[in-house]
């Protein structure tokens, strides 16, 4: 991917402060870090496979072509601690923090409120 070239080219100047410059180092690269995600995904139920895996290539599509450094390492640490999660089942039943949902733009809170409908449509249809 294109993003990983731009993350490994990126120097401390061009990131930022020097706590983002220690986040970017503990970083997985881009196709480690969706390798890794795909690879999670394989221990949830198959609808919820097909879900997250789609979810998971259209976001990483999506973000293939940014060039804002800061915006590269935010998007790969949230992906990382969402992997992280995952591996460790800590995910079942786990709210999203209100500050992030603050920070989120109208289409970012209509991405989630049309996972949340996905969601919710296959818990329907199982019972």
């Amino acid at each position: 991917m294109r993003l990983a070239h731009r993350l490994l080219m990126a120097t401390p100047t061009s990131i930022g402060s020097k706590s983002s410059l220690s986040e970017a180092l503990a970083l997985l690269p881009p196709l480690q870090l969706y390798r890794r995600i795909l690879r999670v995904h394989r221990k949830l139920d198959p609808e919820m496979r097909v879900l997250g895996d789609s979810y998971v290539k259209n976001e990483f599509r999506a973000h293939r072509n940014v060039d804002n450094p800061l915006h590269i390492i935010g998007f790969l640490t949230e992906w990382q601690l969402y992997a992280q999660k995952l591996e460790g089942d800590q995910w079942a039943g786990d709210k999203l923090d209100k500050s992030k949902l603050d920070k989120m733009s109208d289409q970012q809170l209509g991405q989630l409120y049309e996972l949340m409908q996905a969601i919710r449509n296959k818990d329907g249809e199982e019972k």
